[in-house]
């Protein structure tokens, strides 16, 4: 699989309601993204089921969707894959529920976490947090550029950077190993134009 450089995340946390949500989606298709994640950590069943149906049908088959946490829901929305956290579902399970064929990532934060996650069927593992995060309430250790060179002699499986990436350091991330960014706070302000230079950045 070949993962694009830049990964969105949509954290619904950060956006006054659905409408905001949905329209950075568009602007982030609008300049060029081709892989997003949806993640609501505090919505119900229905309204995530509701917002990602929305997505799905806003931005059509150009972008690849991702589901934070919840198979039966990428399944329900249509959506191309799903993440795991370390608290989430177990690999093998959530790949019986969904399938050979859609992807499935994994977040991992030290190298034995990595190490694991790499023996299941995972297609991609995310590895973080690179920099000190403000978008999780209780980060787990940064694990640096030096974490990220250790991470990337650890596995041959496609490698995404997730944690405090930013225009101004993601060309480094990518340098250290990893194939692509995960980002959520440095899109949130004008999305498309964000969006815009951090493709110029990564190349």
């Amino acid at each position: 699989m070949l993962l694009p450089r830049l990964y969105p995340i949509l954290d619904a946390g950060c956006f006054p309601d659905a409408n905001a949500m949905l329209a950075a989606a568009e602007e982030l298709a609008a300049a060029g993204c081709a892989l997003l994640q949806y993640r609501n950590k505090q919505g119900t069943a229905r309204q995530m089921l509701e917002e990602a149906r929305e997505l799905r049908a806003r931005l059509g088959v150009s972008v690849k969707l991702i589901m934070n946490d919840r198979a039966d829901l990428c399944l329900a929305a249509g959506f191309d894959g799903l993440h795991l956290g370390q608290d989430d579902l177990l690999p093998k399970s959530a790949r019986r529920i969904l399938g050979p064929d859609r992807w499935l990532g994994v977040s991992t934060h030290n190298p034995e976490q990595l190490a694991e996650a790499d023996k299941a069927s995972a297609d991609y593992l995310a590895i973080g947090p690179i920099f000190a995060t403000t978008s999780k309430a209780n980060p787990d250790p940064v694990v640096g550029l030096e974490g990220l060179r250790r991470a990337r002699e650890l596995t041959r499986k496609p490698l995404v950077a997730i944690g405090g990436i930013t225009r101004a350091n993601a060309r480094s991330v990518i340098d250290a190993g990893a194939d692509a960014v995960a980002v959520i706070s440095d899109l949130l302000r004008d999305p498309r134009k964000s969006a815009e230079e951090f493709l110029r950045v990564l190349g």
